[in-house]
């Protein structure tokens, strides 16, 4: 584990956008059983994460469709917050950084690392702006 006084300013680049820090496994379980969408993000100490991810996850929340709730962890740091994000992420493996979008506990949306190193932070942004549109309009919700 770093020091936290390290890996502050990386928790902040996140949470200072609105997105709510889980930092324990009751934290990310409380804000996954509520009904609804939410973007569940891990973060990381790594250079993707600084690089692409967060100035992505940052650019894309300004979308005018997001999802209902948005929380971050992160891995290394906040374990037990971080396996239970992870145990969400049905069918893959674990990756930092990584993002999720659930509907109702349920996920319907997953970049993985690999998916964001090759990437910009607009492809990020992009990306996620076409998850949003996907899973978190109202109107997919009704249909």
């Amino acid at each position: 584990m770093y020091p936290e006084m390290m890996i502050a300013p990386m928790r902040q680049e996140l949470t200072s956008a609105g997105i709510a820090e889980a930092r324990t496994a009751a934290e990310v379980e409380d804000a996954v059983r509520q009904k609804g969408t939410i973007m569940v993000v891990v973060n990381s100490v790594c250079g993707c994460a600084a690089g692409k991810m967060r100035p992505g996850v940052r650019a894309a929340i300004h979308h005018s469709v997001r999802p209902d709730r948005m929380i971050t962890v992160f891995a290394g740091q906040d374990r037990e917050a971080t396996e239970t994000a992870r145990r969400y992420f049905t069918g893959y493996p674990p990756s930092s950084p990584s993002i999720g979008i659930l509907r109702d506990g349920q996920l319907v949306y997953m970049m993985q690392r690999s998916d964001i190193e090759g990437s910009s932070p607009e492809i990020i942004a992009s990306a996620l702006a076409r998850a949003f549109e996907k899973h978190c309009a109202k109107e997919a919700v009704s249909k």
